[in-house]
């Protein structure tokens, strides 16, 4: 039995799973679900690199940066936010 090609469900999975934790109120649940997005896009960059879907990696590469890069801008726009709100 190929275990790789079983791979794919799981990696679903835990992308709808991150998705539904990422549009969450608390940041408890949006910080899990970022770090699902991530597990999910290691699994589908494994399952691609089994399946030779080259394009399937490129796009969990560039999901995973786009990620990074939108934590990144909101824990910036937060601490700006409270250094505003201290000056005040």
């Amino acid at each position: 039995m190929d275990y790789f090609a079983l791979l794919q469900w799981p990696a679903m999975t835990v992308n709808i799973l991150s998705v539904w934790l990422l549009t969450a109120e608390t940041k408890g649940k949006r910080h899990l679900g970022f770090m699902l997005s991530l597990v999910s896009n290691v699994l589908w960059v494994t399952w691609g690199w089994h399946a030779q879907a080259f394009a399937v990696i490129g796009l969990q590469v560039a999901l995973a940066t786009l990620n990074v890069r939108g934590v990144r801008k909101t824990e910036s726009k937060h601490r700006r936010q409270l250094i505003n709100k201290e000056g005040s």
